[in-house]
């Protein structure tokens, strides 16, 4: 993988989905956690023995956008990433829907480029690749699906546009798992209509692996 260079720092932020059940100590073996950013990093290193490369998990459990940049600080700047992979929005969507405490489209998309505004302020020659939010069908309650469905594909519009707005790697996912839904079976792919099953991880990973590598070539030369 030529596009990776020596002492190259990935991060990876986010949610639940990202958080993976890591270990919050050093322990090599979950400081990771399961998911798409596992087999990511671990495909990454593997691949790149004779570098230097250095993979972070900082993805926490239930956060939105606002609880992102409450730790911006600490859990993204101080790590100085070259690269700065972000996957947010589900839980905007769904606590917007649950309680009226996510963000709506407008205040998510403020946010996000104010986030990027001080990462770039930090580290001007940052990759920055932003993932994009998805969901499924896979929710109990009929008005929840349909808020879901609506309110998540907004902020994937939003996170397409601060992409561009930014010179950040857009990874479009909900095409994707839709149509591995449609041949599996949705409950096979995001069990809860939210989180991701191995399969989904698997297919999210290799999406980013993708996607990454192809634009990073480009941008690198």
């Amino acid at each position: 993988m030529v596009w990776l260079r020596d002492g190259e720092v990935i991060l990876f932020q986010g949610d639940s989905i990202t958080h993976g059940g890591r270990s919050l100590d050093t322990d090599p073996n979950h400081v990771m956690g399961h998911g798409y950013q596992c087999v990511a990093s671990g495909r990454l290193c593997a691949e790149n023995l004779d570098k230097r490369i250095t993979t972070y998990n900082r993805g926490i459990s239930g956060n939105r956008i606002a609880d992102l940049y409450g730790r911006w600080a600490e859990d993204t700047l101080a790590l100085k990433p070259t690269i700065l992979s972000i996957l947010i929005g589900v839980n905007d969507a769904f606590f917007s829907w649950r309680s009226g405490t996510g963000s709506d489209p407008a205040r998510f998309g403020k946010i996000y480029r104010l986030l990027l505004d001080e990462a770039r302020a930090a580290g001007p020659e940052t990759v920055f690749v932003l993932m994009e939010p998805f969901t499924g069908p896979c929710f109990a309650d009929a008005d929840a699906r349909e808020f879901m469905s609506r309110r998540v594909a907004e902020l994937a519009a939003v996170t397409r546009r601060v992409a561009a707005d930014c010179g950040a790697v857009f990874v479009p996912l909900q095409k994707m798992l839709d149509r591995a839904a449609g041949v599996a079976g949705p409950e096979r792919i995001l069990w809860d209509g939210i989180h991701p099953t191995v399969i989904g991880h698997e297919l999210i990973a290799r999406r980013w692996m993708a996607v990454v590598g192809r634009e990073l070539a480009k941008i690198r030369g």
